[in-house]
């Protein structure tokens, strides 16, 4: 069912197939409030579903997804069950069954809390706070949308009622069957997460990108962006993922000369210094845009970056503040302490930036100039690697900063 503010947006069809070839799936994230919406529907109404339609993050599609169980768990309560679909992505949460319980409340808020099989922050640098459900702030969006869209479309036609009843509070509790024994295979333990895993997404759609095939795909991506290259000044930008974007757009490059790398760096640099020497030619610049938590893994050698082949960034990070401390004292012990007990790159930026926003300039400028010699030495017909770092909201931390 579609609240009227929804029939202008377009299916996101998931039966086609990624540039690929391989299966889009559905996000943790849209498969919580998936039941979200299905439970709603019969604590209002009484109206059992059996799909629902989740809008996306982008505003523009929503998703179809199917409910498995609806049905009341007490007076003011209800729970809807949903399978989640990784699509052909190794997602470690693909088949689980991701729980939604919803409550009237009070306190005409949206509130959230950690069911059984999803995971409680312990440890700050996280998007969430300490002692927060493990759902990320996109996800937590979505369910704050799908509680409008459905209270919209319920609703009485009466202003002045309307207005009381679109002002209802509920108790939305995530949980997932099989959380507990899922969440060991993911990073959450080290990430201070515990009892479970996180619901995330940030397109509500997940991209089969960590794969083998995908590999093969992008070697297809390089040899279209290096053919697009036909002026001198021409240059290609990769990215790990979404991040990065908005600068690659601001260089005034075309889609074709933006490719999406995912975990696979040295496959890519590789990629594209053997296109180029088959060629005979050479690049004026290639852009490396991206999170740090990606990018920086070569620090430590690390060039295929998927979490189940890397460690994560903080110790590469943190021996280049300790190098940079030794020759001016410019962090000093307690902040070095801190940075080295992070549970998360992102941890540390803040870290940084909140000691002195120049420092954390400085840092960053020395990683992207580290890294981008790194790439370089792999790239001899490439004149010029460029790297720009960007927090997770898209901000520029080294150069552009």
């Amino acid at each position: 069912m579609q609240a009227a503010g929804e029939r202008q947006r377009a299916e996101y069809d998931l039966t086609v197939l990624a540039p690929n070839g391989l299966r889009r799936g559905r996000s943790t994230g849209s498969c919580a409030t998936a039941a979200v919406r299905a439970a709603l529907y019969w604590l209002l109404a009484s109206i059992r579903v059996e799909r629902t339609e989740v809008s996306l993050p982008d505003g523009k599609h929503f998703i179809s997804v199917p409910i498995e169980t609806v049905g009341s768990i007490a007076p003011q309560a209800t729970q809807a069950e949903v399978l989640k679909d990784g699509g052909d992505d190794p997602d470690n949460t693909h088949g689980a069954t991701i729980v939604a319980q919803v409550r009237r409340n009070a306190s005409g808020e949206i509130r959230f809390f950690a069911g059984d099989g999803v995971g409680t922050a312990t440890m700050p640098g996280l998007r969430v706070a300490v002692g927060e459900p493990a759902i990320n702030p996109v996800p937590r969006q979505m369910m704050r949308t799908a509680v409008a869209e459905v209270l919209a479309e319920l609703g009485p036609a009466d202003p002045a009622a309307r207005a009381g009843w679109m002002a209802q509070g509920f108790d939305l509790t995530i949980g997932c069957r099989e959380g507990r024994s899922i969440a060991p295979r993911t990073f959450n333990p080290r990430l201070g997460i515990v009892d479970g895993i996180s619901i995330l997404g940030t397109s509500g759609i997940v991209e089969p990108m960590s794969m083998a095939s995908w590999i093969a795909s992008i070697e297809v991506y390089i040899r279209v962006a290096l053919a697009d290259c036909v002026t001198p000044e021409d240059g290609v930008a990769y990215l790990p993922g979404k991040i990065g974007r908005a600068f690659v757009a601001q260089l005034g490059l075309p889609d074709r000369r933006s490719v999406q790398i995912a975990n696979f760096l040295g496959d890519a640099l590789d990629f594209t210094q053997q296109a180029l020497a088959e060629q005979g030619r050479r690049l004026p610049v290639l852009w490396l845009a991206g999170h740090p938590g990606k990018l920086a893994k070569v620090l430590d050698g690390v060039w295929d970056t998927h979490s189940s082949k890397s460690n994560m960034a903080m110790r590469g990070v943190t021996r280049v503040a300790e190098t940079m401390n030794a020759a001016s004292a410019l962090f000093g012990e307690a902040l070095l302490q801190q940075m080295k007990d992070a549970n998360t790159v992102e941890a540390v930026i803040e870290l940084v930036r909140a000691h002195d926003r120049a420092l954390s300039k400085a840092l960053w400028l020395e990683i992207e100039g580290r890294i981008a010699r790194l790439a370089a030495a792999r790239l001899s017909a490439v004149d010029r690697v460029e790297v720009r770092l960007f927090d997770l909201d898209g901000g520029a931390l080294g150069a552009d900063a």
